[in-house]
């Protein structure tokens, strides 16, 4: 599904990374690791199209669509809508009826897939940690996407909060073949949840074993 060819990419005289190689496949569930300042971000941006490369190739299915997480943000108490009213933010307005009626069907499925049903009424603001991730959630899968890219969505979450949110995750990759890019600093996420790694390191990239991930490769200077 997507496959970097000696990837590299540099900021005028700045090299983020060079030569940069791997495969992701329908269905995997990988963790991007590495220090802060190691090229994640750079990477994630290329793979969205919101950055060029420099040289190499990156190969992606461009019918594939992609879902994107972003890091936990705090919403203001009197934030003025409910959950499901903020899902529909990613929606096109229209006024057909019939595309109407079948975002309206989207809406729900999208509901339904992230565990929102019964909270769809609760104004965001008032909502839990947690609850406002999988609303940012149901957010990136109304396109239907193909790869889902998870930006330190975990960050600053509780510890059950995280576990609750990737195990819905984890769900969504199993019984949708959902690809999944999980960009974290979180070592016992990674382990649990992923089975392969991308670790930056010294200006490129290397697979690892989930097996083989260890908490100093979770530094965060660099």
């Amino acid at each position: 599904m997507i496959e970097a060819k000696n990837l590299t990419k540099r900021f005028g005289k700045q090299l983020v990374f060079e030569n940069v190689n791997f495969k992701i496949n329908d269905g995997d569930f990988i963790s991007l690791i590495g220090p802060n300042g190691s090229g994640k971000t750079t990477l994630v941006k290329i793979m969205m199209g919101l950055e060029k490369e420099t040289s190499g190739k990156l190969l992606i299915d461009k019918k594939q669509n992609i879902g994107y997480v972003p890091q936990f943000r705090n919403i203001d108490l009197d934030y003025p809508l409910n959950i499901e009213q903020f899902v529909r933010l990613n929606l096109k307005f229209t006024l057909s009826p019939a595309k109407r009626k079948q975002d309206n069907e989207t809406i729900k499925r999208i509901l339904e897939k992230t565990k929102l049903t019964q909270l769809k009424d609760r104004p965001l603001g008032l909502a839990s940690g947690g609850e406002k991730q999988k609303a940012y959630l149901a957010q990136s899968l109304l396109n239907d996407p193909k790869i889902l890219i998870l930006d330190e969505s975990t960050a600053s979450l509780d510890v059950e909060v995280k576990m609750q949110l990737m195990d819905l995750v984890q769900e969504l990759n199993e019984k949708y073949n959902l690809t999944v890019i999980f960009i974290t600093h979180d070592y016992e996420l990674t382990k649990k949840y992923t089975s392969r790694a991308l670790f930056f390191k010294n200006k490129t990239l290397e697979e690892v074993h989930v097996s083989d991930v260890s908490e100093d490769m979770f530094e965060m200077g660099g």
